[in-house]
């Protein structure tokens, strides 16, 4: 197994679209026995978002707010359920770069600001069987 000095630190939360935030969010706030922490709308990516925190365990939920999001489509296609799993990175730069060195496809090159004050990029789910994979670093 190699070494390097880029990691990924830690999984920062899983992603699950839904049809309905509102639905979604009484059944997940059953489920783990708290409330949403925070809810946002990303308007650059087409969705809102629900943050739910158990212990160090976060789950994003996405409603798409049009149908061209990502997670509208996703949903056309697939259903409701796990749209990707994202991973913290100390520098999402040089993340990047390693990882397209490495021949994964990276959907987007130069980070954007996404949900959750974070810089993020995401990983084609051919190269990561069949997993979305984001990649997240707080913004200073």
């Amino acid at each position: 197994m190699r070494q390097n000095s880029y990691t990924m630190k830690k999984i920062e939360h899983i992603g699950i679209a839904v049809n309905s935030l509102a639905e979604a969010s009484i059944t997940y706030e059953k489920l783990l026995g708290i409330p949403a922490y925070k809810e946002e709308e990303v308007v650059s990516e087409g969705v809102k978002t629900v943050f739910f925190k158990s212990g160090p365990n976060k789950i994003e939920l996405l409603e798409a707010t049009n149908d061209e999001s990502s997670i509208a489509k996703f949903i056309a296609k697939k259903g409701e359920g796990i749209h990707h799993v994202a991973f913290e990175v100390e520098d999402i730069v040089a993340e990047i770069s390693r990882l397209k060195m490495e021949g994964f496809v990276v959907l987007n090159e130069i980070p954007k600001k996404g949900a959750d004050n974070k810089w993020v990029a995401f990983l084609h789910p051919k190269n990561t069987n069949g997993v979305l994979i984001e990649l997240c670093q707080e913004i200073e």
